[in-house]
């Protein structure tokens, strides 16, 4: 008599577990869809907009963040460099070239998670800008990530050998809305050395 409900109930547990389990790695594995990727950065433009699908609505809405509308900005993030490799905080590397038009960008390193890391010394350059930044005479760049202070342009990561991210936002860019996207040239990622190795 017990019999068919407890198998009814152990079949309606176990969907709706896979189920659950199921959408928190999808919300996990991605962000969303409609990714434009430039080298080693990527963005998601459609993300904070009305037209976002609904991995990255329900993105949004886990973590609480309030993103740039279509016209203000678009926000590239970079897990790895231009060669693919992760980056760590016991390597040193570079950023060179030139971001696509913005009236203003910023430039910061971030968590797995995408939260700003915090620095663990006080005083040293979490983060960087457009106005900030040096420049060489046909306007292009150079920044130095290291957990150790170097000349010129440096944003400093936490001394260890956590993973991170580096955040770029182009703020007030007219390649937020527009199609033209993938032409642009973001700047490339080149690890310089380890400190392991």
């Amino acid at each position: 008599m017990f019999r068919t409900p407890l198998v009814i109930a152990t079949a309606l547990a176990v969907a709706f577990g896979l189920g659950i389990l199921s959408s928190i790695y999808a919300l996990r594995a991605t962000v969303g869809f409609g990714a434009i990727a430039l080298g080693p950065w990527t963005a998601f433009p459609t993300a904070q907009t009305v037209d976002a699908d609904p991995y990255a609505k329900a993105h949004r809405a886990r973590d609480g963040k309030l993103l740039l509308g279509g016209a203000e900005g678009l926000t590239f993030t970079a897990a790895t460099d231009s060669g693919g490799r992760t980056l760590v905080e016991n390597c040193r590397y570079e950023i060179e070239g030139i971001t696509p038009p913005a009236r203003l960008w910023t430039l910061h390193a971030a968590d797995t998670n995408g939260n700003p890391l915090a620095g663990s010394r006080p005083g040293l350059p979490v983060g960087i800008n457009a106005w900030s930044v040096l420049r060489t005479p046909d306007s292009s760049f150079a920044i130095r990530i290291a957990s150790a202070a170097t000349p010129g342009n440096w944003l400093a990561v936490p001394e260890g050998k956590a993973p991170f991210l580096l955040v770029m936002t182009l703020l007030d860019t007219p390649t937020a809305g527009s199609s033209g996207v993938i032409d642009l040239a973001m700047p490339g990622i080149t690890r310089l050395d380890c400190a392991d190795a």
